[in-house]
Order: C-alpha cells, then sequence, then structure tokens
C-alpha cells in the first residue's frame, strides 16, 4: 500500500482535546463551541474519546463543518483492539473502527495506536496486525509502545517496513522513546506534562527545546505536536506557547523579501553617506 507524501504538510500543533480553560480563554475570543473557538486558533487536535467508544456518524459531521478547512483531526484507536484483543484477531473490530471514523474524511490525520504497557513486542503479533493496518488503512498512523521491548532495533525496523511512525514521548521510558521512530515520513511528539503526568505544564526551557527539535524535523517529515497534560487545563497554554514562538522565529517570505531590500537600501545609504 502506497502512502501519501507527507512532506510539504504544515506543521500541526495541538492537544488531546478542545477544551478551553479559562486561564487562557481571551486567545481563544471568538463565539461558537470549544471546538470551533480552538480550531481558529490551532490547526490540530487529538480525538482520544474514540479509545473507549465510537461516535455517531452525525458527530464527526458537525466537527468536520464546524472547522476551517485547513484542521486536522488524529485519531486514538479503540481499546477493545489494543487493550482487549491485544492486537489479535483484530480485522473484524479494526474494519469497523476504519468504518466509524470515515465521516472525518479529508479532515483526517494520522490514526494512534496506543499499546498498553504490559503488551510485550512480539515480531510475528507485530507483523501481522501492522500488515492488517496497511491492509484496510492507507492513511497515516502512529504507534506509542509503553513496554521496554518495543524500543529495539527490530521493533523499529518492522514499524519502518509497514510505514508505522513511533510517538516521541514525554516522559519517556529511555532515551530511544523520547525521540521519534519507525516509518521517518511522519514525526509525533506527544507530551503527557512532566514531572506529573497529564497536570503539570513545561517549563519555557522546554517549550525552546522543543520548538528546534520541531524545526528541524519539518525538513524531513510532517510533525504533529500534542500536548496531552490535559487534566489541568496546561495543554491549551503549552501548545500556545509552542506556537507562539515558532511563528516568531518564522518570517514570511513576502517579509524576509522586504527586510532584504530594506538592507540593501540601508547599504547604499551608508555608502553615500562616506
Amino acid at each position: 500500500m502506497t502512502i501519501a507524501n507527507t512532506r510539504r504538510s504544515p506543521l500541526r500543533i495541538g492537544c488531546a482535546g478542545w477544551s478551553v480553560p479559562r486561564d487562557c480563554a481571551e486567545r481563544f475570543a471568538c463565539q461558537g463551541s470549544h471546538l470551533e473557538r480552538f480550531s481558529r486558533v490551532l490547526n490540530a487536535v487529538e480525538i482520544n474519546s474514540t479509545f473507549y467508544s465510537m461516535h455517531e456518524p452525525g458527530t464527526f459531521e458537525r466537527w468536520v463543518e464546524t472547522t476551517p478547512a485547513a484542521f486536522r483531526f488524529s485519531v486514538k484507536l479503540s481499546q477493545t483492539i489494543t487493550h482487549e484483543l491485544k492486537l489479535k484477531r483484530a480485522r473484524g473490530e479494526l474494519k469497523k473502527f476504519l468504518l466509524g471514523i470515515q465521516p472525518l474524511r479529508k479532515k483526517l490525520g494520522p490514526l494512534l495506536i496506543q499499546l498498553p504497557p504490559s503488551l510485550i513486542f512480539s515480531p510475528r503479533l507485530a507483523e501481522s496486525f501492522f500488515k492488517l493496518v496497511r491492509e484496510l488503512h492507507a492513511g497515516t498512523a502512529v504507534c506509542e509502545p509503553r513496554h521496554e521491548s518495543w524500543f529495539s532495533p527490530e521493533a523499529g525496523t518492522l514499524l519502518f517496513r509497514h510505514h508505522i511512525a513511533r510517538v516521541a514521548a514525554d516522559p519517556a521510558l529511555n532515551a530511544i522513546a523520547a525521540e521519534p521512530g519507525g516509518w521517518p515520513g511522519l514525526v509525533y511528539f506527544r507530551l503527557h506534562g512532566s514531572p506529573r503526568r497529564f497536570y503539570s505544564s513545561y517549563t519555557d526551557s522546554f517549550i525552546a527545546a522543543l520548538a528546534e527539535r520541531i524545526a528541524e524535523a519539518e525538513k524531513r517529515a510532517q510533525v504533529w505536536c500534542i500536548f496531552d497534560n490535559t487534566a489541568s487545563g496546561a495543554a491549551a497554554g503549552d501548545a500556545l506557547r509552542l506556537h507562539d514562538r515558532l511563528a516568531n522565529t518564522r518570517q514570511s517570505p513576502r517579509l524576509e523579501m522586504l527586510n532584504a531590500k530594506n538592507a540593501e537600501r540601508a547599504k547604499v545609504a551608508r555608502k553615500n553617506l562616506i
């Protein structure tokens, strides 16, 4: 199965959910639902609720219709597949899940496959499941394994072969888990909050270092950065800080051209003064 070239896709920054916390509500100061307000500032969101149950088609359709054309949704795979079946004999459930998210249509981003911490890497099982994913799903996909055995070269090669990216997580089980892996066409940062998982905000120094990592990753891949430290409302603020930092370090081609012209004019003016 051919996976579309994603290198020219824009950077995606968002949260696991779209609640608008009070302490940064002024940044989302427009009318509409929380999703509508969120989507006019940040350009992506991760739907975690599909891990527990599937939404009605009309719900997905409403989300598609009320968000900007460039907005995208990543979708977390059902726990029935990952935690109950543990990837075994999953064809029927995977087909049902993929059918259920079809209403997202062209706004569908990566499929997030988060594995339980107890699931040990089995080459045979992983090969069978990811082959099935690629048989049924042509879109991008990313795996977040949470057992040490998944961070071996063998597991990385298997993910690469099936065009499945591996999440770059924080906090991470080890140094390898903190870096993106698997298929290199997608880099997916998933940030849970540190030191208190799901609650803590990130420091300015962490955001600055993250912005540098993202700028480097963008040279070779589609990049998603999702903040999952939503329990205390920290995610939206962190996403905004990252968004602002990257925006402040980038210039539009037009602005760069104007700056170059102004620099040349200043150079000529200096010469005329000599």
